[in-house]
């Protein structure tokens, strides 16, 4: 089945630029102007990918991203923003976007972001199809990560976890005790390494202690490695 892209921007320019250069990856590509009718959009069909832009009519891109994260914790969404506004990135990956883009952009990276999501959802849905076994989940003391069903439990309490949480939180407990620095975290979750996007892994680190910790001010599981960069602890989850 072919991959579908919403993209949500009213700048008709920069929407068609995306989606001629898009439909180069042999996805199929929908495009919303409007933020109210981009958000019945997202919320009644399925997308692999929401491109959505921070400024829109009728309603922003931050409370779009929102309400679809609240009724969609898995669906990949990449928020564009501009170049000198670092509250709306912030905000963006507060809210739950898994990446986000500054404009302007080049299409070379526009291309390479969401090869890198699709190849995201694609793991997905392979390991949802796949007929591994339920032993093959991650177990680390209290902390059960199933792969398949793309699952968390914590002290068999459930978490809700976008999809880029998920990797993130399996990348690092797969490799219990080992140290990450933000560029291999990039490069390893998200599939890329630019330069500047280093705020993407410490706002997934934040919203993932503040799923998975007692205490995110005080963090015993995702911990931080001073002037280096994170780890999983698994003392953090000994039963």
């Amino acid at each position: 089945m072919t991959d579908k892209i919403l993209i949500v921007e009213d700048d008709f320019d920069i929407a068609n630029l995306m989606r001629v250069n898009l439909l180069e990856l042999g996805v199929e590509i929908d495009h919303q102007a409007d933020g109210k009718v981009a958000l019945d959009q997202a919320l009644q069909n399925e997308y692999a990918i929401i491109i959505l832009d921070v400024m829109l009519p009728s309603m922003n891109g931050l409370d779009i991203c929102r309400k679809i994260r609240d009724e969609r914790p898995m669906q990949i969404i990449i928020m564009l923003t501009s170049k000198n506004s670092e509250t709306d990135r912030v905000l963006g990956l507060e809210l739950g976007a898994d990446d986000y883009m500054t404009k302007p952009f080049s299409v070379r990276e526009l291309q390479a972001r969401v090869r890198s999501q699709l190849r995201k959802v694609h793991v997905l849905q392979q390991a949802q199809i796949s007929s591994q076994p339920a032993d093959a989940a991650l177990n680390i003391g209290i902390l059960n990560i199933d792969q398949k069903n793309h699952q968390v439990f914590l002290a068999d309490q459930e978490l809700v976890l976008t999809a880029t949480e998920f990797e993130l939180l399996h990348h690092l407990a797969s490799h219990p005790s080992q140290v990450f620095s933000r560029s291999q975290l990039l490069e390893s979750v998200w599939g890329y390494h630019h330069s500047g996007y280093e705020h993407t892994v410490n706002s997934h680190i934040n919203r993932l202690r503040a799923k998975v910790e007692k205490d995110a001010t005080s963090p015993k599981i995702i911990q931080t490695v001073w002037g280096v960069g994170y780890k999983f602890n698994p003392q953090g989850v000994a039963t």
